[in-house]
């Protein structure tokens, strides 16, 4: 039977046959680690993870990576798949995705020098520049033993019940550790020439296929493009992918770039579906179907790519944390009702590098289903949510979900409070689907939305409210520096909401997340757009036509002029953006740097006059002539309605920036909000 979706995506949603298998529709649910792989109640949660992402219609899902044996671990004691006992604790995984109607295969990840152990093992004793410990070169002995533990993982997997095995053989890790003369530096037949150093590879498909079977899926994640100077040059991937097809694969799955390149590859400010062209040029060269992935997140984008001939098959994970129902959604002709993956990394992949679970910025349930779960109240009550920004937003919505009776009101008369900033920064425009889903959210759930209203006690008494929620937000802090009222000083909010004019020598004082934004804002002027991929690819360097050896070698990054002269201060002595994301913090830094943006932090602050900002730095008196000067110095709470309910004898809940006002932290005030509603 036809659906609304079949007209919108019918590339998408068609079905696509992979080995002796036919999968109902082209979106994989790419490989992710959550952190759950290590938790004593992990089996149990992945369980209900990916159940989830089964009943919410995606074709395959691939797991997070799991060690063919103890070298392979991500860190000491992760997961790994090497005996009857670990394959009986997956059970729980495939039992639950089957019960849904999904297919699921597991990823055999081997981290190689990636590992965070004292036990890694590479081609090559060569330290890896991300990882602390250098690691220990197989012997001949050892490689054949790692390919048997391969063979033996994929074994396992079946007798677990997953419906395929994808081996990871790109980003760097131990298997593209061989592939590439950049860490293989060996001399025996698992090195020197490119036949020897990808032996191990084809070795490991030859085998897992000989020991699975015909019918048993078999992914190989290949890099097709590793943003390395000594990475693999396209003949070489060419070569790679037809011997890989030869030796029994089932699906070939696209891999940009090494963990340690100096490159972006999935952050918010890489351009939608950066990445495809790099799979399309492959299309021509083997039959069996291809994977392409990166920065795709709606189903319009997907559509897209699939109907140029890019690809056969989408690869989503994070959109996958942000929802569950993608595909669901994207069937019933629901696509405006997704909640849409802003590539921020901030829950998921942050979270990893931390040695935290994952989740979600926008969709705190994300790996969270058996503790964060949204239902139908038997007690229904009158809702009152101040604040429309993403603690408010989360909260009314949720709130609603759960049966009650929501009244959102805001000041602004738009939604979204602190998002509308964030949206305005180039590289941040994914919080416009956001607000987008939100927006509609509250249609869907009949959430009645007060806009241009600001909300005193009578209001909140004339409600007759059973709960009130305060989420009003914050104000910019005042860092009290002598002259700060001086004409050119503005706030962050002057800037970037106020629209004030700013002159072309700016210093930006608070090197925080808001500075760096601002910095980049003020750096663009509307020009660059942060969108367009070939803007993108010139901006770091990498070849559009893929002809140069690892995509980069010999490639002059684009830097554009900078539109103006920017100093950014800040009065701790760490360094500048320490506190940025994990994941994505390098990124914000380099960007500065490459538009000529000064970085000066243990800047002491004495005061502000015609002739500019006066700071001392290492004990010297300094003078920074500034035509603008822009204070990004933190934010204080927006308590007042609170308190005066308080005043009057009527409880009410804080959340998000009126009760911490910290360095805006959307994720905190989404979960915040959320787990709030859910409580009530």
């Amino acid at each position: 039977m036809a659906t609304a979706g079949d007209k919108l995506y019918p590339n998408l949603l068609k079905p696509l046959k992979v080995g002796n298998i036919t999968l109902k529709n082209r979106v994989l649910m790419g490989s992710m680690h959550t952190g759950m792989e290590e938790e004593s109640d992990g089996f149990e949660n992945m369980a209900a993870y990916f159940a989830a992402r089964a009943r919410g219609g995606v074709g395959l899902i691939v797991t997070g990576g799991f060690a063919p044996n103890r070298a392979g671990w991500a860190m000491p004691f992760s997961e790994k798949l090497s005996t009857k006992k670990e394959a009986k604790k997956h059970q729980q995984i495939t039992e639950a995705v089957h019960a849904e109607g999904g297919l699921i295969c597991m990823q055999i990840l081997h981290t190689g020098r990636y590992g965070y152990h004292p036990f890694v093992v590479s081609s090559s004793a060569i330290k890896s520049p991300i990882t602390p410990f250098k690691p220990r070169a197989l012997s001949s002995r050892g490689v054949l033993k790692s390919i048997k533990d391969y063979v033996h993982c994929a074994s396992m997997a079946k007798e677990a019940g997953y419906d395929g095995v994808e081996v990871m053989g790109s980003e760097g890790y131990f298997i593209h550790q061989f592939i590439s003369e950049h860490v293989n530096k060996r001399s025996d037949e698992w090195g020197g020439s490119f036949e020897n150093r990808i032996r191990m590879a084809l070795e490991i498909v030859r085998q897992t296929r000989a020991a699975v079977g015909p019918d048993f899926i078999l992914i190989f994640r290949l890099s097709m493009l590793d943003l390395l100077e000594k990475g693999s040059t396209w003949e070489e991937v060419v070569v790679l992918a037809k011997a890989l097809e030869e030796a029994g694969v089932s699906i070939i799955n696209t891999g940009i770039g090494w963990h340690e390149a100096r490159i972006p590859t999935i952050a918010t400010m890489v351009p939608r579906a950066c990445f495809t062209w790099v799979t399309a040029k492959l299309r021509s060269e083997v039959s069996v179907p291809l994977i392409t992935s990166n920065r795709i997140n709606t189903p319009e984008v997907a559509e897209a790519v699939l109907a140029r001939g890019d690809a056969d098959m989408i690869s989503m994970a994070r959109p996958f944390l942000a929802d569950p129902e993608f595909v669901n959604k994207a069937v019933e002709g629901r696509g405006d009702e997704i909640n849409t993956c802003i590539g921020c990394n901030q829950a998921c992949l942050d979270h990893v590098f931390s040695r935290k679970r994952s989740s979600c910025l926008v969709n705190p349930q994300a790996c969270h289903e058996l503790d964060l779960i949204y239902q139908k109240k038997s007690q229904v009550k009158r809702v009152a949510v101040v604040g429309a920004g993403p603690a408010g937003l989360a909260c009314a919505t949720v709130a609603a979900e759960c049966g009650h009776q929501v009244t959102l009101f805001d000041a602004a008369d738009e939604i979204g409070g602190q998002f509308n900033i964030a949206k305005q920064i180039p590289g941040k425009e994914e919080f416009f689907e956001t607000l987008r889903y939100f927006s509609r959210r509250l249609e869907v759930l009949n959430v009645a939305l007060k806009l241009g209203k600001r909300v005193d006690l009578g209001i909140i008494k004339a409600g007759d409210f059973d709960e009130v929620v305060i989420a009003t937000g914050v104000l910019p802090r005042e860092p009290d520096i002598p002259g700060q009222e001086h004409a050119k000083v503005l706030t962050y909010l002057d800037v970037l909401r106020g629209k004030k004019e700013v002159g072309g020598r700016v210093a930006v004082i608070g090197a925080g997340g808001i500075g760096f934004d601002v910095c980049e804002f003020l750096s663009h002027d509307g020009d660059e757009s942060s969108v367009d991929v070939k803007a993108f690819l010139a901006k770091w360097g990498i070849d559009p036509e893929n002809e140069v050896r690892g995509g980069v070698a010999g490639i002059t990054a684009n830097t554009p002029k900078p539109k103006r002269e920017i100093t950014l201060l800040q009065r701790k002595t760490t360094r500048l953006g320490a506190g940025l994301g994990k994941t994505t913090g390098w990124i914000h830094r380099t960007s500065l740097k490459t538009k000529k943006i000064a970085m000066v932090p243990g800047a002491q602050y004495n005061q502000i006059d015609d002739e500019g900002l006066h700071y001392t730095l290492d004990g010297e008196d300094h003078v920074l002539p500034a035509d603008t000067i822009v204070l990004c110095t933190g934010q204080v709470s927006l308590r007042d309605l609170h308190m005066e309910l308080e005043k009057n004898g009527i409880s009410s809940h804080l959340i998000g920036g009126a009760d911490v006002a910290a360095e805006l932290d959307a994720k905190r005030a989404i979960n915040q909000g959320s787990r709030l509603a859910a409580s009530l």
